[in-house]
């Protein structure tokens, strides 16, 4: 058997090839032997980590959640105001740059067959759960200092602003002439400051 460190990283390398195989061909299409040639491994070496396709893809689907929080952990440590850090999670959601956009296509994926999935429906409200409770906690640290003005109840704000990021990133993806990534920011921006109460335009 491996040793521990050498198997954890083929591990991380599979689940980071799956990912990047569900983005570009899709969830319904994803072939282990596709994993396995990206990932420079032999189809009975995925197998060994993952002995089945739905363990491995519900694998992926929790690496990228992780990834995706990995990336933002500055943000959520930062010494920032409240405000100034849901600005930086917007920036940092927006669909640019191909490590973003490959995580948007995957959570693209993991919503159309959650709708036919009660397995994946779970892992949905697992990730978006602890997402949305990690956002309202910004929301929540701004109204105690200030930053923040509404008194709306800060899981609401957090739904609105996910759903926002959500919504608009999926018409950027699918190619919106209207809805580039640039109205995109503007739009997230202009939400975020006008709970604060700042009414200058957004950069």
């Amino acid at each position: 058997m491996p040793r521990p460190s050498v198997e954890a990283e083929r591990k991380a390398q599979i689940l980071a090839s799956t990912c990047k195989v569900i983005a570009a061909e899709g969830f319904r299409h994803l072939r282990v032997s596709d994993v396995a040639r990206d990932a420079g491994v032999s189809g009975g070496t995925v197998h060994y980590y993952f002995e089945t396709k739905r363990e491995l893809t519900d694998a992926a689907f929790e690496h990228c959640f992780e990834q995706s929080l990995k990336r933002r952990r500055w943000i959520l440590e930062s010494d920032e105001t409240p405000l100034s850090r849901l600005r930086m999670v917007v920036e940092s959601y927006l669909p640019r740059g191909a490590e973003t956009v490959e995580a948007w296509k995957i959570w693209a994926e993991l919503w159309v067959e959650a709708i036919r999935s009660p397995e994946l429906q779970e892992l949905n409200e697992r990730f978006y759960g602890e997402w949305r409770d990690i956002v309202a906690s910004i929301f929540r640290d701004g109204q105690e200092t200030g930053d923040i003005r509404s008194e709306d109840d800060p899981v609401e704000l957090a739904n609105m602003l996910v759903s926002m990021l959500d919504g608009l990133a999926l018409q950027v993806l699918a190619g919106s002439r209207s809805m580039t990534v640039d109205v995109m920011r503007t739009t997230c921006l202009r939400f975020v400051d006008q709970l604060s109460g700042v009414t200058q335009g957004c950069p």
